[in-house]
């Protein structure tokens, strides 16, 4: 089965092509508006009770004639109560955006490939057998486009787009973990502080007493070797003397040595 060049298929199905990138192109256009709308001056409405407490919230600078209604219905009149307007400046949900634009296109094409992948192997199966199996054979001249284009038409998309998907949704679950994980960490700090300071303090104990073991340890290592050292020493002066060397020096050997006086023998009467 001979195989087409991707130049050629873009060419036979140029309709086909272009429909999908005016679809991504209104796709990405709307996912950027959608985050666009969400960014800049929030405002929201809050009505308070005589304790100050919040107990009732809507977006915008005034409440609609339902909700009024439905608030009124649970709470009583409106007049009874405070009402405060919160204004605040909300950035570009850039992270958000990024995602969703990487993300939900590649997840729609994936969906769809899956579709059409499993209504071919179910229903047609002999037949992609067949044309999976085929040799493929490629003639003509190719230039540096149409080359990196073949190349990456052998690729198997279904990896590089499950590998895209998987990042750009790290990408949106991980820093917002890392955030969860250490509001959690701070409030668990503050309200359970002495808990950590009294493993702080059990932890420099015993880091001190591991020094001063060290310390300890140390000492006698150097006093071994001074003791090594001295004994080598006394080896060696020995040696000089002509004398045997010995692993232990006897009691009182040097002593003895500087107190003999030989006495005087008595010449003999020949």
């Amino acid at each position: 089965m001979k195989s087409s060049k991707i130049t050629d298929l873009l060419q036979e199905n140029k309709t086909l092509f272009t429909i999908v990138v005016v679809g991504l192109f209104l796709l990405e256009l709307e996912i950027f508006a959608l985050a666009a709308m969400t960014a800049g001056k929030q405002s929201i409405l809050q009505v308070l009770d005589n304790q100050g407490n919040v107990i009732h919230e809507s977006s915008g600078n005034n409440l609609s004639d339902f909700n009024k209604h439905n608030f009124e219905k649970v709470f009583g009149p409106l007049e009874k109560y405070t009402v405060r307007l919160n204004t605040q400046e909300v950035p570009f949900p850039f992270r958000a955006w990024f995602v969703a634009a990487i993300c939900i296109p590649i997840g729609v094409m994936m969906l769809f490939a899956f579709v059409v992948k499993a209504y071919l192997v179910i229903f047609h199966g002999d037949k992609v057998a067949d044309g999976d199996s085929g040799p493929v054979n490629e003639t003509g001249i190719e230039n540096k486009l149409e080359s990196t284009l073949n190349r990456i038409s052998r690729m198997n998309i279904f990896n590089i787009g499950f590998l895209v998907f998987v990042g750009g949704i790290l990408y949106w679950i991980i820093p917002n973990m890392i955030t969860y994980l250490g509001h959690i960490g701070i409030d668990f700090f503050i309200q359970y502080k002495w808990v950590f300071v009294a493993l702080v303090v059990i932890v420099f104990c015993v880091g001190l007493w591991i020094i001063y073991l060290r310390y300890l340890l140390a000492r006698k290592s150097i006093e071994s070797h001074i003791e090594v050292e001295k004994h080598r020493l006394s080896l060696e002066y020995h040696s000089q003397d002509g004398q045997p060397l010995l692993l232990e020096e006897p009691e009182n050997e040097a002593q003895a040595i500087i107190d003999y006086k030989p006495e005087d023998t008595p010449p003999s009467d020949l």
